[in-house]
């Protein structure tokens, strides 16, 4: 099992991190008290539950001293139970800037039917929560909780200085680290669908192959699929079936990277013949090859495959 402990100081990004984990398939518990640690590691190695990976979020909501945490993570090492720690930190000026630039929502501007500039003038800034807590200054409270988590930054097997790079750059490194060799980070579906039944709601991106060669108005082909080996080989022997599953490939190779880039979790690719049934299955399965072959894991799907009418 992947253990994780997502820490570091309030503002730094820990969300981000969160849901970054989620996206590949971690689960994932927020703000848990440091006394519940141990019952955490207990349920998620327990035969019913089993849990391949998990990331716990520990800062200073559930922590009140340094010493604490010192204890909980003394007895961790003395089960010999393996975790990684990540500690997302950023400089005092990035954090307060952060806290100055995120708001609430804006019932404001409903209740009172006031403009939304206003409304933001009137509403509370966020806080720290140790401010909140202890009554201390937003400056004062940096400083404690740096105190306090200094057991968890020391132990940090990495640490992110989140105010170098964007989200999507901090995401896409919080990806790179807890990925095995290999792995994607975008999980990518790959569905056929007929244009006569309407698009996929979810699809990303939208191949049309209605262009090709037509099985259906072939005898023997007609009440086949691209499931069919036949339908396959009367559709790749067209060459300009060829070139446009050429092109596609091309700009698949290319554009999909960049979306893992850009910190997508998830991509349908939708591929669409006029039924559903004979060009774009073909086509579906051929691009999800290729993706494999790229190093992603689709799911190739049909949504339209049985369709009677």
């Amino acid at each position: 099992m992947k253990f994780v402990i997502v820490t570091g100081l309030s503002g730094a990004g820990k969300s981000m991190a969160v849901n970054a984990l989620e996206d590949i398939g971690f689960f994932c518990i927020d703000n848990i008290p440091v006394a519940l640690l141990p019952r955490i590691v207990d349920f998620a190695l327990q035969g019913e539950n089993q849990l391949n990976r998990v990331a716990v979020v520990m800062d200073v909501r559930g922590v009140r001293s340094s010493e604490q945490l010192e204890q909980a993570l003394s007895d961790l090492d003395a089960r010999k139970f393996e975790y990684e720690i990540l500690f997302l930190d950023a400089n005092d000026a990035v954090i307060q800037r952060r806290y100055k630039e995120t708001r609430r929502q804006h019932p404001i501007t409903i209740s009172e039917k006031l403009p939304i500039t206003e409304a933001i003038a009137r509403e509370p800034r966020r806080r720290h929560p140790i401010s909140i807590a202890e009554g201390l200054s937003t400056r004062d409270a940096f400083l404690k909780e740096r105190q306090i988590l200094e057991p968890l930054r020391v132990r940090a097997d990495y640490t992110i200085n989140t105010a170098l790079l964007s989200t999507a750059q901090n995401k896409e490194r919080v990806c790179s680290l807890f990925l095995d060799h290999g792995e994607s980070p975008m999980a990518l579906t790959v569905v056929s669908f007929g244009f006569k039944y309407g698009l996929p709601q979810e699809a990303d991106l939208v191949l049309d192959v209605r262009c090709l060669p037509n099985p259906f108005y072939v005898p023997e082909l007609k009440n086949l699929t691209g499931l069919d080996e036949e339908v396959v080989d009367y559709v790749m022997a067209a060459p300009e079936s060829q070139e446009l599953l050429r092109r596609y490939e091309s700009m698949l190779e290319y554009a999909l990277p960049l979306y893992v880039k850009e910190g997508k979790s998830q991509l349908m690719i939708a591929v669409g013949c006029t039924g559903g049934k004979h060009r774009s299955i073909t086509f579906a399965r051929k691009i999800g090859e290729f993706c494999e072959k790229l190093g992603y894991e689709p799911s190739v799907q049909h949504r339209d495959a049985k369709r009677t009418l």
